[in-house]
């Protein structure tokens, strides 16, 4: 947008501090190369656009302005004459893309300075040279330092889930391996329980009807019912009494076996009607390993079933064999999530997931919201923690206006109102000392704001905190290379 010409006077703006040591000829000089410009209220320039112009107040009033999701977000308001903005890394030329970071407007008549950014430049390069290396240094510094700590963020996460799930991994594969020996065993008595029956003068039509018994068993056993501690407790006492009024040995210890594989009476009357007396009860004996062999296939198949989704949740929470940036599905990020931290999170901390399921995948950069994910969820764990460790999580997905909501609620303690508008700063933290390096949120910040343009609050009260995360459903056009965060 262009404003109104106006007189440029080398001794008006030398009362800028930008310009108060320069000399009469470097003040002609910028009056000649630049101009004087008023805007009426509107804008000046819009975030995006090519960086054309370096603006110096003059007086009047000017704001500067982010967008955010689909918000503009006030970042400063003022009055004070000499305040610049616009083309400042002009000098820095091409190593940086050169547009507007946000966008200005004016609220009253305001008059400004107005120096195009090539010129802007040639007279840094030519003025101030060792300024141009020290602010070059400052400006690259930044970026790599901001890259070495959220290096290190991640490095952190990754230390505390590898750990979380090395516990997690464990469990299954220590029962895993309890269950293998155990069904050795089992299946070697099996064995030798087969070839006492072999021995005995039993025709090949009875013998029949043993596998027959043993097959509709181990069919049976992979439908049993989900019993309530009182209704398996009831049952087992019917079949101990069942085995004992059919003369076998240790009924008490066989009946838990056969409720778990969801044997009742009915079926044992079944058996006992299909095999002469004296065969029964190593009939029973060796039926009472089938269950317990199926019993332990199935809990090995539920251990590496365990581990493979542990597995499959590390591959798509470091995404390693993703793209950085593709179209991705929240619910799929949140569950892996939630899975590697499920040692921290614990059993006393209830998670519930609120989905929406209808909605739709979303452009994004998925190891960097799972990182998101990862900061806040730990956060909601701390808080639980620090009021006695019980409470719920809550995650929910939703669509809010036209975006996409990813919402962390915990039953904390809540955020002090006197510190929520600092807890998005970089190393605020109200964790005990070497509990917390102040930075989760800052890069959260910077990953759903910078990087996804999105917005990243919180809402908090005694029990009821909420950190939203608005995600937007298409990206950017000019999405073509990662920002560092």
């Amino acid at each position: 947008m262009s404003g109104q010409l106006m007189p440029c006077s080398p001794q008006e703006i030398s009362s800028l501090f930008l310009f108060e040591k320069l000399t009469p000829e470097q003040l002609g000089r910028l009056c000649s190369e630049g101009r004087v410009e008023q805007f009426e209220p509107g804008p000046v320039y819009t975030e995006g656009e090519p960086a054309t112009c370096f603006y110096v107040m003059v007086e009047g009033t000017v704001v500067l302005y982010r967008r955010v999701g689909g918000d503009d977000v006030e970042v400063t308001r003022t009055s004070q004459p000499g305040v610049y903005s616009g083309a400042m890394q002009a000098y820095i030329g091409d190593r940086v893309r050169q547009v507007y970071n946000n966008s200005m407007r004016v609220t009253e008549p305001t008059r400004f300075f107005v120096l195009p950014a090539d010129t802007f430049a040639a007279i840094m390069q030519e003025w101030f040279p060792m300024a141009v290396h020290l602010l070059e240094g400052l400006f690259f510094g930044s970026k790599s330092t901001q890259r070495a700590i959220g290096q290190r963020e991640r490095l952190l996460a990754l230390g505390s889930l590898s750990a979380g799930l090395t516990h997690e991994l464990n469990n299954p594969a220590a029962a895993a391996v309890r269950a293998t020996a155990t069904l050795r065993e089992r299946v070697g008595k099996m064995r030798h329980k087969l070839a006492v029956i072999a021995q005995g003068s039993y025709s090949p039509e009875v013998m029949a009807n043993l596998i027959d018994i043993q097959e509709r068993t181990a069919e049976r056993v992979a439908k049993a019912p989900t019993l309530s501690p009182l209704e398996a407790s009831d049952r087992e006492d019917t079949v101990t009494d069942w085995l004992d009024d059919h003369d076998i040995q240790d009924g008490w210890r066989i009946a838990p076996t056969f409720v778990q594989a969801g044997l009742d009476v009915d079926w044992l009357d079944q058996i006992a009607a299909a095999v002469d007396e004296e065969i029964l009860p190593n009939a029973i004996g060796w039926l009472n390993y089938t269950v317990e062999t199926e019993l332990l296939m199935d809990e090995i198949n539920d251990s590496t079933t365990r581990i493979s989704h542990l597995v499959d949740a590390a591959k798509q929470y470091s995404q390693l064999d993703r793209a950085p940036f593709q179209n991705a599905d929240v619910h799929e990020l949140l569950d892996s999530t939630l899975l590697m931290l499920g040692g921290k999170i614990g059993p006393r901390i209830e998670v519930v997931k609120d989905y929406d399921r209808t909605l739709p995948r979303i452009p994004a950069y998925p190891a960097e919201l799972n990182q998101v994910w990862t900061n806040l969820i730990d956060n909601a764990v701390s808080a639980i923690n620090s009021v006695g460790g019980e409470g719920t999580l809550t995650v929910r997905t939703a669509m809010e206006h036209d975006m996409l909501l990813v919402e962390f609620r915990d039953t904390g303690p809540g955020v002090p109102k006197e510190i929520r508008g600092r807890i998005f700063d970089p190393f605020f933290t109200t964790k005990p000392v070497g509990e917390g390096t102040g930075l989760g949120l800052d890069i959260s910040w910077r990953i759903v704001v910078n990087k996804h343009h999105g917005t990243l609050q919180v809402e908090s009260e005694p029990g009821d905190t909420r950190f939203q995360v608005l995600l937007p459903l298409t990206a950017p056009a000019d999405e073509t290379s990662e920002e560092p965060v």
